[in-house]
């Protein structure tokens, strides 16, 4: 019998994991409905493979490439958590205002991707910045399911009015033209469209 592979995957492995993205369902109940699919001749490290993210295969622009320069900056953010940070990715050798992209993450932190998104932006000459909702709590922990049961504690009204406060501060950054972008992931979507509401000069 040929072993199957991830082109053979059957959609409800995608489906549960669009639940566990999404905080629907816990990892321990994602690998459990996993397991069951060991009955069609998956194995887990095949599933896992193909639906779990592997940043660092991910990775399209290196933290060093040499036109951009990426550093973590801080900003404040008095009606959220009073302070906030973000990982700020601006264009080398680029003369004249450019136009900024808010790159707003998952119901995770701010983890490799995002800031990968971040990076691939300012490649493209705009500047960029990813704030970290995790960073009140110490920031992004370093995996995904951790991030996620860090992000369900806060308080959603601070962590939106810290984006809002990262949109005027990279709005006012001096090599903006003042003209803001947005581009946001799951979660990072519904503030998108929570930016465009609560303030129509973005």
């Amino acid at each position: 019998m040929n072993t199957p592979t991830s082109d053979h995957i059957p959609q409800e492995a995608f489906d549960w994991y669009d639940e566990y993205a999404h905080g629907l369902i816990d990892r321990r109940t994602f690998m459990r409905k996993l397991s069951g699919l060991a009955v069609l001749g998956f194995s887990i490290s095949v599933l896992t493979s193909a639906l779990l993210p592997d940043y660092a295969l991910a990775e399209q622009v290196s933290f060093n490439d040499e036109d951009i320069k990426a550093t973590y900056e801080e900003f404040d953010s008095p009606d959220g958590h009073g302070k906030g940070r973000g990982y700020l990715v601006v264009p080398r050798n680029v003369e004249g205002k450019l136009p900024v992209v808010l790159v707003i993450h998952e119901n995770r932190g701010l983890n490799p991707y995002v800031e990968d998104v971040a990076r691939r932006l300012a490649k493209e000459g705009f500047i960029a910045f990813a704030p970290d909702a995790l960073f009140p709590l110490g920031g992004y922990p370093g995996n995904d399911d951790e991030g996620r049961a860090m992000q369900k504690t806060m308080d959603r009204a601070k962590i939106q009015n810290d984006f809002v406060a990262a949109a005027h501060y990279l709005k006012s950054h001096p090599d903006s033209n003042g003209k803001l972008g947005a581009v946001g992931f799951c979660f990072g979507g519904y503030v998108v469209n929570y930016l465009a509401a609560v303030d129509p000069s973005f």
